[in-house]
């Protein structure tokens, strides 16, 4: 029984570490760093390079107007300011439209090839030193494009990220409430990412690259914004991160959407760790190794195996010592338990459109750990498509 205690009180500081241990750690380290004195990025408010707003869309029809607007009023120099929109494979006018706006530069093809395949054949197109990658669905900040760029004033900065944020309604459904409560944990942690050194990855709603770092990547990629972003890390650039630079969406139409993408971005995870394998050499990559072990690669892959594993080591020890009795297992074991049962409630209740907060959390940690071994699933057996089926987003 010794060697199960110790299984178990590990499996449980992967637990803790990869969730909230990881961001006392990070918090801690960044205070450090600033009694210090040390600053990663120097912004430099005055920089304006030409920048280029690049929108890869796939039947987008119904959120062109509102996207085409939205850049429109972005606070950038407008002659410094060039939009691209890559539409391949769109059937429902989408390119059509887009072409009467004035200012807008459509490249269209009539065959799919997914995202990252309109993002390779779009760079081709952009003739600028800077690049800002968005979605379709997305509304950006005013400033979000003059807040990005000033980052890149720093010679060190090959990417900068920013933050996605989840429209809320007075009367949320879990996956809005859930998605909104990690968006806003995630925002924290990148901040604290970034002061240390940088940023694991950028969010594919809204980040920019140098143009010149750009490289073609493989053509069944699933998480693009990702293993760019990264690959310009390996180079020796950072990820910066401005909050106030950001994108904002509706959050996922029901829990069964948002699981839908969980799965497939659990699926490009487990990808990205083994295209991504060698960033997990310490010796090599340092501090970025370290930032994205801690934060990227235990989320998408021990971290889920340990929550599971004990479970069924808990309830052994359990039994070991007396189930139905006050013993420290025992209560450890009944404590997991009632997590998942409170779990399972929510998605009784959310089903019945009962709207009970309490269970908003441990319903939407639940899915996002279930949809990480489905989506390993998807990876081993290669069914997850490139083409991004775009879950529904709540109105």
């Amino acid at each position: 029984m010794l060697a199960l205690k110790i299984t178990f009180w590990v499996l449980l500081f992967i637990v803790f570490y990869a969730y909230i241990g990881y961001g006392i750690l990070l918090f801690i380290l960044v205070k450090i760093k600033r009694l210090f004195g040390h600053k990663t990025v120097n912004a430099t408010p005055d920089y304006e390079p030409d920048v280029t707003l690049f929108i890869a869309a796939y039947n987008e029809k119904d959120f062109v107007e509102g996207k085409v607007n939205n850049s429109l009023e972005l606070d950038y120099p407008k002659e410094k300011l060039k939009m691209v929109w890559i539409t391949d494979g769109s059937d429902d006018g989408t390119p059509d439209l887009l072409r009467q706006y004035p200012g807008m530069e459509v490249h269209h093809l009539p065959q799919r090839s997914g995202k990252i395949g309109a993002m390779n054949r779009g760079m081709q197109f952009v003739t600028t030193p800077i690049v800002v990658f968005s979605d379709a669905n997305t509304m950006l900040g005013p400033e979000s494009i003059r807040r990005i760029v000033r980052l890149f004033g720093d010679p060190k900065v090959g990417c900068v990220s920013g933050e996605k944020r989840i429209f809320s309604k007075e009367k949320e459904s879990a996956a809005g409430a859930g998605e909104g409560i990690y968006w806003k944990y995630e925002s924290t942690l990148k901040k604290w990412d970034a002061e240390l050194y940088s940023v694991v990855g950028a969010a594919g709603e809204l980040f920019a690259i140098r143009t010149e770092l750009y490289k073609d990547v493989e053509k069944d990629t699933l998480l693009d914004d990702f293993i760019i972003s990264l690959r310009i890390a390996q180079e020796g650039y950072t990820i910066q991160y401005d909050p106030e630079a950001y994108a904002i969406e509706t959050a996922s139409a029901s829990v069964k959407e948002e699981f839908k993408r969980k799965i497939r971005i659990s699926a490009g995870g487990i990808q990205s760790v083994v295209r991504l394998r060698s960033l997990l050499n310490f010796f090599r990559y340092g501090t970025l190794s370290f930032q994205y072990i801690s934060h990227r690669v235990l989320r998408w892959t021990l971290a889920p195996l340990s929550l599971l594993l004990m479970l069924i080591i808990g309830f052994t020890l359990a039994l070991n010592e007396g189930i139905l009795k006050t013993g420290f297992y025992s209560i450890l074991f009944w404590l997991q338990v009632l997590f998942y049962l409170a779990a399972l409630l929510g998605w009784y209740l959310e089903n019945r459109s009962i709207k009970v907060k309490l269970l908003f959390v441990p319903y939407y940690f639940f899915i996002m750990n279930l949809s990480v071994f489905l989506g390993f699933r998807r990876y081993y057996k290669g069914s997850q498509s490139v083409n991004w089926e775009r879950a529904k987003r709540g109105k």
